[in-house]
């Protein structure tokens, strides 16, 4: 059986994602790994072995381009709206939050925002599939 350990995305400035993951969500370091050529970081969350693998290229100064084939990252929250206020209070530019229903009923209550390269992440009220 299969079990999922991390995704990887690739990122420019190493401080601002680490920040970044680090107010957002409450991700830390597991693990810095670093050869000449490039580092990989892995961020984990205390509740969760799943982890977040950013991957830093030091010769790397352009923005990459995500495509059309990404899609994003989603996390759980208890209170969806307090989460939705602190991330504006801490600037992170949350997008609106929405209701996204199905057959009248309400599937999943949610906002995305995106990390300093551009990566989606849905935050989702705790609830329902989402529990």
């Amino acid at each position: 059986m299969a079990k999922p350990v991390h995704s990887m995305i690739r990122v420019l400035d190493e401080a601002k994602s680490i920040d970044f993951y680090a107010r957002a969500f409450g991700l830390r370091i597991a693990e810095r790994l670093a050869w000449l050529e490039f580092a990989l970081i892995y961020l984990r969350h205390p509740s969760s072995p799943f982890e977040v693998e950013l991957t830093v290229n030091f010769d790397r100064k352009e923005p990459y381009s995500l495509g059309d084939g990404y899609g994003h990252l989603a996390v759980v929250v208890d209170d969806v709206d307090a989460e939705h206020a602190r991330f504006e209070h801490e600037q992170l530019s949350p997008g609106p939050l929405r209701d996204f229903k199905h057959d009248g009923s309400t599937l999943a209550r949610f906002f995305f925002v995106s990390d300093p390269d551009g990566y989606k992440i849905e935050v989702i009220q705790k609830g329902g599939r989402f529990g």
